[in-house]
């Protein structure tokens, strides 16, 4: 049964870099606050020009350029992501028309921060049964555009930024190499801790002038309780996932926490006893990029940190749904 590598990754993010001196001049906030709450310092938005799936191209010619691989390699396509270029279809569909490939299948994950490793684990189960053999995975957001950036929604606004990050996937026999372990959950207990309530189905019409005045079409977070189960449940299914391979923590050369909020990542590190040297962080440049943040965060890290063939890495994220979820794979 083959493995899932990594084969190349590719990330882009928008030129525009939003400081959080800046954000002062929109909402009552400063620097010293936001750093010292989220470890955020800057966040990159995009401009009126550029869509989701622009972000998500430009990421993906960057890995196909890295791989020597040409779009028509690409077999399949999955595509995570929380704010899509329009309600339907999914940014799959456009990002399979901008790079030329008809008929090849498009997927959408819908699972917001752990939307990545989502993917992985539906990529890594269609390259272990044979259904495909180079698989495009894709985390993209554009966040800037669905903020409340006033004195009302000022402690979610200040957290989120955009961008993309591609990976791109193949299968291989090699045993020291590839996806070793993927571990899911969800809890939709705490489906309203962290949501955006409307626009929706559910709503008679879907979009009503209120929504904007009452603000429920802006993301809403119960900040403690996000923080408490993150703390949590990362470290539990880090541990979970290491123990289904008999690995240990020390046997990691790297975990990637999702970039949520620098304080969590820390957390995560204190609880599972790693060396700051085994943890890599990038959230102070980006801010929070949801089903981004981990792609964009492993690229960074693979060249930072001196990463080898060979090297195990962990990823973990937790987010709105409450969904969480880990994997383990051998550089």
């Amino acid at each position: 049964m083959p493995r899932t590598a990594i084969a190349a990754l590719g990330t882009a993010v928008p030129d525009r870099v939003v400081t959080n001196e800046e954000l002062t001049r929109l909402m009552d906030t400063t620097d010293a606050w936001i750093r010292e709450r989220t470890g955020i310092e800057e966040r990159r938005w995009v401009g009126e020009e550029t869509s989701n799936s622009d972000l998500a191209l430009a990421a993906t010619r960057q890995a196909l350029d890295r791989a020597g691989w040409k779009a028509t390699d690409i077999e399949a396509i999955i595509y995570a992501s929380l704010s899509p270029d329009h309600m339907f279809p999914g940014d799959g569909c456009f990002l399979n028309g901008k790079l030329g490939l008809p008929g090849v299948p498009a997927l959408d994950v819908r699972n917001q921060c752990s939307g990545f490793i989502y993917g992985l684990s539906i990529a890594d189960a269609w390259i272990r049964s044979g259904t495909y053999r180079r698989i495009l995975l894709v985390g993209s957001e554009v966040h800037s555009t669905g903020l409340d950036v006033s004195n009302r929604g000022r402690d979610v606004s200040v957290i989120f930024g955009d961008g993309a990050g591609a990976a791109l996937l193949e299968a291989t026999d090699d045993p020291g190499r590839g996806v070793l372990a993927c571990e899911l959950h969800a809890d939709g207990r705490y489906t309203r801790e962290l949501w955006t309530d409307a626009p929706g189905s559910r709503y008679h019409p879907r979009i009503q002038p209120r929504m904007l005045e009452d603000a429920s079409i802006f993301p809403h977070m119960e900040g403690q309780k996000v923080f408490k189960h993150a703390i949590s449940r990362m470290p539990e299914v880090v541990r979970s996932v290491l123990g289904k391979t008999g690995l240990t923590t020390a046997d990691l050369k790297l975990l990637i926490p999702h970039q949520a909020n620098l304080r969590i990542s820390q957390m995560v590190q204190r609880s599972l006893e790693l060396r700051d040297d085994q943890v890599f962080n990038n959230i102070m440049k980006y801010g929070n990029t949801t089903a981004a943040s981990i792609p964009i965060c492993l690229d960074e890290a693979v060249t930072a940190r001196g990463v080898k063939r060979g090297d195990l890495i962990g990823l973990a994220a937790f987010g709105a749904g409450f969904t969480w979820g880990a994997a383990l794979l051998r550089w």
